[in-house]
C-alpha cells in the first residue's frame, strides 16, 4: 500500500501496489474504497484546503 495522493494534512488516497485498489480515509479515520463519488468529495477539499493555504500565506 503507498500513498497515492495527500489531500490534507489528515486525508489522504492510498493505491495498492499489487492489485492497483484505490482507499482513502473516512471522518473516523478508517479506511474505505475510494468510489467516484469520494474521489469528487476529495477533489472539492484539495480545492479548499489550497485556497486556505493561500489565503493564510497573504
Amino acid at each position: 500500500m503507498i500513498t497515492s495522493r495527500n489531500i490534507t494534512n489528515h486525508l489522504k488516497e492510498y493505491k495498492c501496489t499489487v492489485c492497483k485498489m484505490e482507499l482513502t480515509n473516512t471522518e473516523e479515520g478508517s479506511l474505505t474504497f475510494l468510489t467516484p463519488e469520494l474521489k469528487e468529495v476529495n477533489e472539492a477539499l484539495v480545492h479548499f484546503y489550497q485556497k486556505k493555504l493561500v489565503a493564510k500565506q497573504h
